[in-house]
């Protein structure tokens, strides 16, 4: 199918799959994580109208976290805004990388704008791998799909456990949290088609612990950026001894 060509109606049908995939492994692991946050803002003394507030409007469940620490912990609003800005940026890359996949020359701009919100970790693995036997004109449509379903079943989810929370354990709650991070760490490995990615989540995970007890309140980024460097020059280097 050629970028020009479009059906309406094949584009709803899309969107009614980008929508069912609220029902797969991944989007249940993801609203398990957000079942942890939840009670992660009670305890820390958030109203429900705020904890639903940030989940829908941060989105990414690393940056809300780290909002959470930085309101405990008394920071400036300043302070709080660049530490959540900070936990986002990594999410500019990704945003750059797929919506070139969703982009053609009649999309419009406003909606990749609306779009780019439903970025994070699980929506852009899931997406990208399905990408692949989306016809291109209907990727918006089925990414507008499943990024809004998992965006409004978390928001619920995120409004009905803060409800219940007090019943949880707060060990579970907590635990929930990390099976999210454990997901993402499996999924970037699976889907990774180059050796440099590998080589850079390895290189992240060894320095991960000595960059947390140096800077703590940089580790994520410093361990990103220093693994990367080194998985994306020891790759150029592999090539050009290749050639």
């Amino acid at each position: 199918m050629t970028e020009d060509m479009y059906d309406g109606a094949e584009a709803w049908r899309w969107f009614w799959r980008g929508v069912a995939q609220v029902a797969t492994i991944p989007s249940v692991i993801l609203m398990f994580a957000f079942v942890g946050f939840a009670g992660l803002c009670r305890d820390a003394g958030f109203t429900l109208a705020e904890t639903v507030f940030m989940a829908g409007t941060i989105w990414a469940l690393p940056a809300n976290v780290v909002l959470v620490g930085a309101v405990l912990s008394k920071a400036s609003i300043f302070t709080a805004a660049l530490s959540v800005a900070l936990s986002s940026i990594r999410l500019l890359p990704m945003a750059v990388a797929i919506l070139p996949e969703m982009r053609t020359p009649k999309t419009r701009k406003v909606t990749l704008y609306l779009l780019s919100h439903f970025v994070a970790i699980t929506a852009w693995v899931m997406a990208l791998e399905r990408f692949r036997v989306i016809p291109k004109p209907y990727r918006t449509a089925f990414f507008g799909g499943m990024g809004g379903i998992f965006l409004l079943a978390n928001l619920l989810l995120v409004a009905v456990t803060f409800e219940i929370a007090d019943r949880l354990p707060p060990l579970f709650a907590a635990a929930l949290i990390f099976i999210t991070p454990l997901y993402f760490l499996f999924s970037l490995w699976g889907s990774a088609r180059e050796r440099e990615s590998h080589l850079a989540m390895v290189i992240g995970l060894l320095l991960t612990p000595l960059f947390h007890w140096l800077a703590p309140e940089m580790d994520i980024l410093l361990t990103g950026l220093v693994g990367g460097t080194v998985a994306f020059a020891a790759g150029r280097l592999a090539r050009r001894r290749g050639q």
